[in-house]
């Protein structure tokens, strides 16, 4: 693997990092803004819109721009808007700041996507882009709690500011080893590049993901109060299972890239069909400490083993003029599913179930995205087994 490729990870853990940090300061920002802990979890909310609506529109903005360039200048919004949260005088400029930030992500995962497949050869394409999505597990396992540390230390904006600094050694590192030729598109029609929106078997691909993302965070999302209430952790031994998470995450990760490298279809049926098992299994995994701990690193193992196949189903589908487009809106279908999984987990919520009934609702949105795989599959006309180079 060329260390082009780590320098794309280098990206994606920044923008990682900022995606979710915000989850560990809600109570500081709360506070010193002077709004509910509920306004301030809008700020979450308003990333993930701003994934989803800048994802398209900005790729198709600047489908001409070098690849290189487009990074670059990618990652130098995404400092601006770090810098820019972190010197927000108020709830609503820390919401402008988010979303512009927030503008980045889709288009930065989706480009880069295509840059790594274009940097190895065929056989090695989905571990590629495994590779560049392990700078977003590292920023679940590192990156959140040291931006968390900061915050209790040094107050929530030098956690962005630390952020932004992130970000300026991210520009420097892919400035110097991403080759400036990398992944140059093709002055393609507009017409020809939207013409992926037509075809079906792209959009079977976005609701795998949408769906099949969903139900790790109708679980995950309240995974806090599951390990306080239920398995009864205090917080020094939740923050270590989550920690525990973020492993698993980054295994599972790259697992998925080798199995999607064997084959695509295969690999994103057994991997989909795993995590709808072993979410189900949640239902009986909170009662002791120890097995919690074991099931969280299992849940984020068989979760990120589905990303790399997700985004590869995708981009086989989309063909060579249309593939930095859906792997674009394919990102912005991960952070589809995860507003949709956090929403259905809500209802069982409120609905008076409890948190163990969130596995099962977890499985079930689970279960929908295994069956539009299995219908990708079935009117797909790929082989089971098709390596990622098909």
């Amino acid at each position: 693997m060329p260390v082009s490729l780590l320098a794309l990870a280098a990206g994606a853990f920044g923008i990682g990092t900022t995606e979710f940090i915000i989850m560990g300061l809600l109570t500081q920002v709360s506070q010193d803004l002077h709004i509910s802990i509920p306004t301030a979890g809008t700020l979450i909310s308003g990333y993930a819109v701003g994934v989803a609506v800048g994802a398209p529109l900005l790729t198709l903005a600047t489908r001409r721009w070098p690849r290189k360039q487009l990074l670059l200048a990618l990652m130098g919004i995404f400092i601006a808007g770090n810098a820019a949260a972190a010197l927000a005088p108020g709830y609503g400029a820390l919401m402008a700041a988010r979303v512009l930030t927030s503008l980045t992500h889709g288009t930065f995962f989706g480009v880069g996507a295509v840059v790594a497949t274009g940097l190895v050869p065929a056989e090695k394409r989905a571990s590629a882009i495994a590779l560049m999505f392990s700078g977003l597990t590292l920023a679940t396992l590192l990156g959140v709690p040291a931006g968390a540390w900061i915050g209790q230390h040094f107050g929530w904006r030098m956690a962005f500011a630390a952020v932004a600094g992130v970000g300026v050694l991210a520009l420097a590192i892919l400035a110097a080893f991403v080759p400036r030729d990398a992944g140059r598109p093709e002055a393609t029609p507009l017409r020809q590049e939207l013409a992926v929106l037509a075809r079906a078997q792209v959009w079977l691909g976005l609701g795998v993901t949408v769906f099949g993302f969903a139900g790790l965070f109708a679980l995950y999302t309240y995974v806090e109060p599951l390990l306080k209430q239920v398995t009864r952790m205090g917080d020094g031994l939740v923050a270590a299972t989550l920690l525990l998470f973020g492993a698993g995450l980054a295994a599972g990760n790259l697992l998925g890239g080798r199995l999607a490298d064997r084959g695509v279809v295969r690999a994103l049926l057994l991997s989909i069909a795993a995590l709808m098992a072993v979410l189900a299994a949640g239902r009986w995994a909170f009662g002791d400490a120890a097995l919690a701990m074991a099931y969280v690193v299992l849940l984020g193992t068989v979760a990120f083993a589905t990303v790399a196949p997700m985004q590869m189903r995708v981009l086989q589908q989309a063909g060579p003029h249309g593939a930095t487009l859906a792997s674009s809106l394919n990102i912005a279908a991960f952070n589809l599913g995860n507003a949709l999984g956090a929403w259905a987990g809500g209802l069982v919520l409120a609905g008076g179930l409890g948190l163990t009934s969130l596995a099962w609702a977890g499985a079930g949105l689970t279960a929908i995205g295994l069956l539009l795989a299995g219908w990708s599959a079935r009117t797909g006309g790929a082989a089971l087994c098709a390596p990622a180079a098909a």
